[in-house]
């Protein structure tokens, strides 16, 4: 086990080099500049430009630029943000949590409701049920994310008026109570219901379909001529065959989640690592951009270890 992790480490690294390269790449080729001629003040002048380049070394070469920020990266330095001129290791620290806290919720409900209803829709095939979750599923992951939040939108805060339309507390809100985290939970309810609704589809289809090929196994067979109750089966025959692929799809589906929170941040005015991002790149704040992209990758990294790790758990036999 100590050599895997090891290796899954070394992978890690290795991954988050290469990612740092392009995202590097990616900053600085594309179109203008949060420094461009105008963008600051309109009577800010070329020599002002050159002496703030010269300030966060933007003047010197690219290939040096990158080894100088691939050596603060090594002392978990990102910069400072042209923007609001604070460490971008705080603005980042700042928004992660409640983008962890979205992802994570949403991760769980999308990890249980898939279980539960391909499951249910495989043992009930061609029922009324199991149509109703086939056309639920497709319905789920055809319908783009951000329309799903202005419908939402549209339909609960606006016409209802039941659930908030943005943000994450209620102005009166400024003491960390019960009643605080209370009123958080119920902001977070709109935006992680979408999330959970958009990530559900596809899983609960390949669940579905992956437990009616089980149904079908010899293994199944001998069970059920033992006589053995629905539940033992569920427990000890079927389960235990979905859990393998279901994790390894929802490790990899891990990027997606944590891309969706900058669309759902942003339309929900979340201040997470979601709508820094936003903000960031309609402002070519490179250091912030570049912090928040590494951040992400490294927990999708780390997510797919993980992902891994409770496979190998699970069955031991991988290791061969």
């Amino acid at each position: 086990m100590v050599t895997i992790i090891f290796k899954k480490l070394i992978y890690l690294f290795l991954m988050l080099f290469i990612i740092s390269i392009i995202s590097f790449l990616a900053v600085h080729i594309a179109p203008n500049s949060f420094f461009a001629s105008g963008n600051l003040n309109p009577n800010i002048t070329f020599e002002n430009i050159a002496h703030l380049k010269e300030i966060y070394g933007l003047d010197r070469p690219l290939y040096i630029q990158f080894f100088s920020w691939i050596n603060n990266l090594l002392h978990l330095d990102f910069g400072i943000s042209f923007s609001s001129g604070d460490m971008v290791k705080n603005e980042i620290l700042k928004r992660l949590p409640i983008t962890l806290t979205i992802n994570l919720i949403s991760m769980v409900f999308i990890f249980v409701l898939s279980l539960f209803l391909g499951i249910k829709a495989a043992l009930n095939k061609g029922s009324l049920f199991d149509k109703f979750v086939g056309q639920l599923s497709l319905l789920s992951f055809s319908t783009p994310s951000f329309y799903l939040a202005l419908m939402g939108v549209l339909f609960f805060s606006v016409n209802l008026e039941i659930l908030p339309i943005s943000g994450l507390h209620t102005t009166s809100m400024k003491n960390p109570n019960l009643a605080y985290y209370i009123d958080e939970a119920w902001h977070l309810i709109l935006p992680v219901g979408i999330i959970i609704f958009g990530g559900v589809g596809s899983l609960t289809l390949y669940i579905r379909s992956l437990t009616i090929e089980i149904l079908k196994s010899d293994y199944i067979f001998w069970a059920k001529s033992r006589s053995l109750s629905k539940s033992q089966i569920l427990r000890y025959y079927i389960l235990p065959n979905l859990y393998p692929p279901v994790i390894t799809l929802l490790g990899l589906s891990l990027p997606g989640i944590i891309g969706g929170s900058v669309i759902l941040e942003t339309i929900f005015s979340i201040n997470g690592m979601g709508l820094l991002f936003f903000q960031s790149a309609l402002s070519r704040d490179y250091p912030v951009i570049m912090g928040i992209l590494i951040i992400g990758a490294f927990l999708t990294l780390v997510g797919n270890i993980i992902a891994d790790l409770v496979l190998l758990k699970l069955n031991p036999n991988i290791k061969r």
